[in-house]
């Protein structure tokens, strides 16, 4: 008995292993946001949590954001004590494991806003990665933490006797 070449080649292909099929459950987004910036600055940053749950490590290799003319991968990096932003080809994410995205680390840079953006305004993304698969966020627009919380009125000022 012949078997159609259509046939075997069907067969075939049914048994090959569907990485990009499964792998891109794999890639969790969370805590995303972009930080708020005054009026009339030109660029800013988004920062999130990517989690792979995956058994082969991945990697973030480009973003897209309609409200940026550019958007670059970034890390900071410390060069002779002075800490300098960096653009990275990729940023990695371990298998089992989590690579946050936060200040003063890597990030996703905005570049050229487009238009302004206020406090809890939603921007898009698009995050494409090593495997062609993509993933398509809303990131909340948020003001920046401050590096330091301020002394309660307790503890400010107090002096033992």
């Amino acid at each position: 008995m012949r078997l159609h070449p259509t046939l075997i080649i069907l067969a075939t292909a049914l048994t090959l292993p569907l990485p990009t099929l499964g792998s891109e459950t794999d890639l969790t987004i969370a805590d995303a946001y972009v930080r708020l910036v005054p009026p009339g600055t030109p660029n800013t940053a988004a920062f999130m949590t990517i989690s792979n749950s995956g058994s082969s490590d991945r990697k973030l290799i480009q973003a897209e954001s309609p409200v940026a003319r550019n958007a670059e991968l970034h890390t900071h990096l410390n060069d002779q004590g002075m800490m300098r932003m960096r653009q990275v080809a990729d940023i990695e994410i371990k298998a089992g494991a989590q690579t946050e995205l936060k200040p003063g680390g890597y990030h996703v840079m905005l570049l050229d806003l487009q238009q302004p953006l206020k406090e809890g305004d939603s921007v898009a993304l698009t995050l494409r990665f090593d495997d062609g698969s993509t993933k398509e966020i809303d990131a909340a627009v948020k003001k920046p933490q401050t590096a330091m919380k301020a002394p309660t009125p307790a503890t400010h000022g107090a002096m033992k006797y």
